[in-house]
């Protein structure tokens, strides 16, 4: 049977540039092999089929095969092209087949095999990320940020925790929400740290330490899950006492104030008065010591002047003894008031003026003397009795 045989169009039905029976519509008859072995095609997809029929059909209303290739590229590129994707300098490229990982993507223009083959999913593993705990404005629990600490007390702190990614594909795979699990382990990892912490570290001071302690155990947490995670630094932003306790602890805080400025003083007094006492215990040491080696020097010069004289006295006694006689009584009677009296004739009582009982002046006079007889002045008299 010839395939133009308009008269027995055959399985396929009769054309559709209207020959045949005139009643039968564009097309004529179904298009699709039908049979009682072979289920009917569903309205609505016969009726696509058609459309595409009408729309690309050739001379005798069926789809050339050149319009069906162009279909198929035009498609087959539209679907190659959703594969197409840029990954920033930032970023990783995490790719998965069929929901299973198949490789890590580098910064730059890449392909993938589009879906459901393949699937793309970006991680900024450079940036950093802050996450706040109790310092959030739409935090609906008000407990988030209260701390109890090891002295049974609570602690209204908020605080907040810088991270990265450090692994791409740990990130993507491992846990499913990454940011409130970022935000449970510092929740966590705070409330630890503060149970085994003094209030008034927290509250005052030592505030470094905690923070250092939160990070490495948040760190050891996420170590553990696998999240691919690294804690850069975790803040204290703000420590204070509940509200109803304000008001006491700024008291309590005065006074431990208070008490410190009272040991600073106590500390200052305390160093003045160490130092003033070791100035002082120097001086009395420099002095004894000046004075030991003064002492020293004055009986080995005492003693050669002895040995000097000794040795002049072994030659001549008796003028050594004369000499030295002299000697002593010029040193003695040089530092006293001197009063000379020759007693030789003299019956009636002598009376001193009282100036001769002064103490002498700076500048020295000759000594006072009373004429009796045959007086004579004090410098001379001594003389004469020396003689």
């Amino acid at each position: 049977m010839p395939w133009n045989d308009n008269a027995n169009p055959g399985p396929w039905g009769s054309p559709s540039n209207g020959e045949g029976d005139k009643g039968a519509p564009r097309g004529g008859g179904p298009r699709g092999p039908r049979g009682p072995d072979r289920p009917e095609m569903p309205p609505g997809l016969e009726q696509l089929l058609k459309r595409l029929r009408d729309m690309f059909g050739g001379s005798g209303g069926r789809m050339g095969s050149g319009a069906l290739a162009v279909i198929v590229a035009v498609a087959l590129g539209l679907w190659v092209a959703l594969g197409v994707y840029i990954v920033r300098p930032n970023e990783l490229a995490v790719v998965l087949r069929f929901g299973k990982f198949a490789r890590l993507e580098t910064p730059g223009l890449r392909v993938h095999l589009p879906v459901p083959v393949e699937t793309v999913e970006i991680v900024p593993v450079t940036n950093l990320n802050k996450t706040d705990i109790g310092l959030s404005s739409d935090t609906t629990d008000a407990s988030e940020s209260l701390m109890l600490t090891s002295g049974d007390e609570i602690v209204d702190l908020k605080f907040s925790v810088t991270w990265r990614i450090s692994d791409a594909k740990k990130y993507a795979f491992t846990v499913r929400d990454q940011e409130d699990a970022v935000k449970s382990v510092a929740e966590s990892a705070m409330r630890e740290v503060i149970g085994k912490t003094d209030p008034q570290a927290v509250l005052m001071r030592g505030r470094g330490e905690v923070q250092l302690q939160v990070a490495q155990v948040m760190q050891k947490v996420l170590d553990r899950w696998d999240a691919g995670v690294r804690v850069v630094e975790v803040q204290i932003t703000s420590a204070n006492p509940p509200t109803e306790v304000v008001d006491a602890f700024r008291q309590l805080q005065n006074a431990g104030q208070d008490a410190q400025s009272k040991v600073n003083e106590a500390n200052t007094y305390r160093n003045r008065v160490v130092n003033e006492a070791k100035g002082d215990a120097a001086k009395l040491t420099q002095s004894a010591e000046a004075y030991r080696e003064q002492s020293v020097r004055e009986a080995i010069g005492e003693t050669a002047r002895f040995n000097q004289i000794y040795g002049e006295y072994r030659k001549a006694p008796g003028v050594t003894r004369q000499r030295l006689y002299v000697e002593t009584m010029e040193r003695v009677l040089a530092k006293s008031n001197k009063v000379m009296v020759d007693g030789k004739g003299t019956t009636a009582p002598i009376i001193l003026p009282p100036d001769v009982f002064r103490p002498r002046a700076a500048a020295t006079r000759p000594a006072s003397t009373v004429d009796d007889g045959g007086s004579q002045s004090g410098d001379q008299a001594v003389t004469g009795a020396a003689k």
